[in-house]
């Protein structure tokens, strides 16, 4: 029974562990927006798509409110977002995406990750030609009655590729679309369960089973920083 007892305990601590990341992630987002674009949600249109992640990873309304109030308050730096590359473990190329408010700690910490794993971080530009600067979008696709048609509409707005489940359509564009994207997808009225930026691989490397897991232990202690928003990589 105790070990049971002990299971679903480290099981809930993982949850709260993952929920207060994923917080973390979006509060950056937003404060990131505000201090780039004010707080007003109809002429920023990146926070309105924070707030969207925000929601979408049920973040309660008063620490979205405090994550605004905090990025206009004139006692706030905010923060500042950071890409490093570098080479993991049998020479898979790693891009890590960091919002910081202290750039020294946050660079320590990410050398340490890539050196402590047998990696090496490298110069700006010696890993992202690597890879693919793409924004993905995701939206609810219970209201789309004909998706083949919604994929033919978008192509004009900068569509490069569409997939989807049974919950959601999938709506990948070029980084330069973005904001074209965006407002397509709003002039339909086709509301934004998730929006974010990703670096896709243009190349994929294959490894053994035991590499594969040296390269994940590496790419798992990055994504634990608190300073670290996401983590790319190009293994298969």
């Amino acid at each position: 029974m105790g070990r049971i007892f002990e299971t679903r305990k480290h099981k809930m601590f993982a949850r709260f562990a993952k929920m207060s990341k994923a917080f973390n992630r979006v509060r950056k987002e937003i404060e990131i927006a505000v201090k780039a674009a004010g707080p007003d949600v109809k002429t920023n249109s990146k926070l309105r798509l924070a707030m969207q992640n925000a929601k979408s990873v049920n973040m309660p309304k008063d620490r979205i409110d405090a994550a605004i109030k905090r990025a206009v308050s004139v006692d706030t730096t905010g923060y500042q977002e950071i890409i490093y590359e570098g080479y993991g473990p049998h020479g898979i190329g790693v891009i890590v995406e960091c919002a910081t408010d202290n750039p020294v700690r946050t660079v320590a910490n990410v050398r340490h990750h890539f050196r402590k794993h047998e990696g090496s971080l490298g110069n700006t530009g010696s890993i992202s030609f690597m890879f693919e600067r793409k924004a993905l979008f995701s939206i609810d696709r219970a209201p789309v009655a004909d998706v083949e048609n919604l994929e033919l509409e978008l192509i004009d707005f900068g569509l490069d590729e569409l997939s989807y489940d049974d919950n959601l359509i999938y709506i990948y564009v070029p980084f330069q679309e973005y904001g074209t994207m965006q407002k397509a997808l709003e002039d339909r009225n086709l509301e934004v369960k998730g929006a974010e930026l990703q670096f896709i691989p243009t190349n994929t490397k294959e490894l053994t089973e035991e590499q594969a897991k040296e390269v994940t232990d590496m790419l798992d202690a990055l994504e634990e920083d608190d300073d670290v928003q996401s983590v790319y990589n190009n293994m298969q």
